[in-house]
């Protein structure tokens, strides 16, 4: 019997993390949650494992790089190899930028932006064996932004050019890595969602962490080897929409 592959998965306890998790459990894959959020991610991992999926939790702040050593210290003793790896843990924090001072600006780097590498280094240390697959997930303000969101977009910007760096030199070992830039994810009461939220993106709809969680599938499977070094933008055609003020 084929052996089953494993994904990791950051920021897996709530929100779009939460549907990529459920994603990859559900093809048959154990999938080790990572997560700061201890609460929900043991509970994530429980109600899956009750339903037969296997899947383990493990609480780390993958901005701090000491916290992500240790994290694949266990990893290498559980696993002989990962097969995936998604680098989804962030914070969306904004701050008005006449008050945000360098802490502000230094947390949501480490978060949003060292913690991929942190994460890639170690995981591609296993996969180097038999490659792999490794997807980023960056935002689409990393090319359009709204004012005083300065350190998350440029994480997000970070992460798309960490992202082709990364293809690069991670090829000669099979590892391709890809980032996705989702929009308008609503992660939450989406019935509450108005008329106008829906109907101004083309896709006359907000899209939902299932639109996230089966992009990450897709750039997994080793069929599409292929797309490598790529930015998948998902948002319902909202950046590609000339908007004029009437």
């Amino acid at each position: 019997m084929e052996s089953r592959k494993t994904a990791v998965v950051t920021g897996g306890a709530n929100g779009i993390g939460k549907s990529i998790v459920h994603a990859f459990a559900d093809i048959g894959y154990t999938v080790l949650i990572v997560d700061k959020d201890k609460e929900a991610g043991q509970k994530l991992s429980d109600d899956l494992r009750a339903n037969g999926a296997e899947v383990i939790f493990q609480a780390c702040d993958v901005g701090v790089v000491e916290e992500v050593q240790q994290l694949f210290h266990t990893v290498k003793e559980t696993y002989e190899s990962i097969d995936i790896l998604v680098n989804n843990a962030g914070v969306s924090e904004f701050k008005n930028f006449w008050e945000a001072e360098a802490c502000d600006w230094d947390k949501v780097i480490a978060s949003n932006l060292s913690s991929m590498f942190y994460m890639t280094k170690e995981a591609a240390g296993m996969m180097k064996d038999k490659g792999g697959s490794i997807i980023n997930i960056a935002s689409t303000r990393a090319s359009m932004a709204e004012p005083h969101t300065e350190a998350y977009s440029a994480s997000k910007g970070g992460i798309v050019a960490l992202t082709h760096s990364l293809a690069m030199t991670l090829s000669e070992h099979y590892i391709r890595v890809n980032c996705i830039s989702p929009g308008w994810i609503q992660t939450e009461e989406y019935e509450s969602l108005r008329d106008v939220d829906h109907f101004q993106h083309p896709s006359k709809r907000v899209g939902k962490p299932e639109d996230i969680a089966r992009a990450c599938v897709f750039l997994s499977k080793e069929e599409n080897d292929f797309i490598n070094g790529e930015n998948m933008v998902i948002d319902g055609g909202m950046t590609k929409k000339m908007i004029y003020e009437h």
